[in-house]
C-alpha cells in the first residue's frame, strides 16, 4: 500500500506508527495529530529509528490532513479521556464530535478509504464515523474483538502453561462488560479448553477478560493500555493490506446477521483487501446467544444518547 494513517498521536496512534512502519505495510505511514508539534515530533523520532530496525517506511507527522490525502487505511485513535465531573454521555458526544471532524476530512481527501476504528466508545464511534462518510459497512470496521480475544488468550496461555499460538478463541459483542468470550469454540491445538482448564477458573478468566482494559488503567493510575490495542489495529490492516482473508473478530455493521440489524457488534469477519469482505455467522449455545443479544443492547443504549 503507498500510504496509511493514523489519526491520533497518544499513546495507542503513534505506537501504531511506529508497527506499521517496522511492519512496512506501507510506503508512506502519516500521523495526524491537532497538537501542534507533538505528530511531527514522533514521526520523525519513528523515521530516525528505521536504520536500526531495518524498515524503509516513510515516518511523517502532520496537522493537517493534506499529507494523508490518498491513503488507504485510516486507524483512527483520536479522542479524549473521561474527565472529573463529565458523565458517559458527555464523553460520548465529545468523541463522537471529534470521530465526526477526522471522518468529514478522511471522505474528502480519501474517498476510497477503509476506516479502522479505535476511539472509544469504539461501537458508537463506528457507527458516527459510518454516517459521516457514508461509506458502506465494508470499509469502516471497530477495534475491539481482535484486542479482547488477544487478552483472553493470553490469559488462558498463563493458565494452562501453553503457548499462545496453540489457542484458538474468539470474542464476540461489544467492546465493554458484556463482551462475549466464546468457551465453547475455545481449543488449544483443537482439544476443547475444557480439558485443560476447569469451569471455575474458565469463568475468573473470562471476568478478567471483560476487566482487562480496567485493570492496567488500575495499574498505571493515568493512562490506559496502548501495546496491544496499537498490535491488535494493526493486525487487522495487515489482514488488509496483504489480502489475507483473516477470520479476526470485528466490530461490523449488521443487516440482519445473527438476527440483529442497526449496529456496530463485534462478530467473526473475514478480512481481505475490500475491508469485511464477509460476516462469518457461527453456532452459538442459548447462553451465548443471549449474551450477545444484551451486549447489543448495552450498545445501542449509548448510540440513543447520541446528539
Amino acid at each position: 500500500m503507498d500510504k496509511i494513517t493514523v489519526v491520533g498521536a497518544g499513546n495507542v496512534g503513534a505506537t501504531a506508527a511506529q508497527r506499521l512502519a517496522e511492519k512496512e505495510l506501507a510506503r508512506q505511514v502519516v500521523l495526524v495529530d491537532i497538537a501542534e508539534g507533538i505528530p511531527q515530533g514522533k514521526g520523525l523520532d519513528q523515521w530516525e529509528s528505521a536504520p536500526i530496525e531495518g524498515f524503509d517506511s516513510r515516518v511523517i507527522g502532520t496537522n493537517g490532513y493534506e499529507e494523508a490525502a490518498g491513503s488507504g487505511i485510516f486507524i483512527v485513535t483520536a479522542g479524549i479521556a473521561r474527565k472529573p465531573g463529565m458523565s458517559r454521555d458527555d464523553l460520548l458526544n465529545t468523541n463522537a464530535k471529534i470521530v465526526r471532524d477526522v471522518s468529514e476530512n478522511i471522505a474528502r481527501v480519501a474517498p476510497d478509504a477503509i476506516i479502522i476504528m479505535v476511539s472509544n466508545p469504539l461501537d458508537v464511534m463506528s457507527y458516527v464515523a459510518m454516517q459521516a462518510t457514508g461509506f458502506p459497512r465494508e470499509r469502516v470496521i471497530g477495534m475491539a474483538g481482535v484486542l479482547d480475544t488477544a487478552r483472553y488468550r493470553s490469559f488462558l496461555a498463563l493458565e494452562a502453561n501453553v503457548s499462545v499460538e496453540d489457542i484458538q478463541a474468539m470474542v464476540l459483542g461489544g467492546h465493554g462488560d458484556t463482551m462475549v468470550p466464546l468457551i465453547s469454540t475455545t481449543t488449544i491445538a483443537g482439544i476443547p479448553i475444557t480439558k485443560f482448564i476447569p469451569q471455575d477458573r474458565l469463568d475468573a478468566i473470562v471476568q478478567r477478560t471483560r476487566n482487562g482494559g480496567a485493570e492496567i488503567v488500575q495499574f498505571l493510575k493515568t493512562g490506559s493500555a496502548y501495546y496491544a490495542p496499537s498490535a491488535a489495529a494493526v493486525q487487522m490492516a495487515e489482514a488488509i493490506v496483504k489480502d489475507k482473508k483473516r477470520v479476526l473478530p470485528c466490530a461490523a455493521w449488521l443487516e440482519g446477521e445473527y438476527g440483529m440489524s442497526g449496529l456496530f457488534l463485534g462478530v467473526p469477519c473475514k478480512l481481505g483487501k475490500r475491508g469485511v469482505e464477509e460476516i462469518i455467522e457461527v453456532d452459538l449455545s442459548p447462553a451465548e446467544r443471549e449474551a450477545l443479544e444484551r451486549s447489543a443492547e448495552a450498545v445501542r443504549e449509548p448510540m440513543r444518547a447520541l446528539q
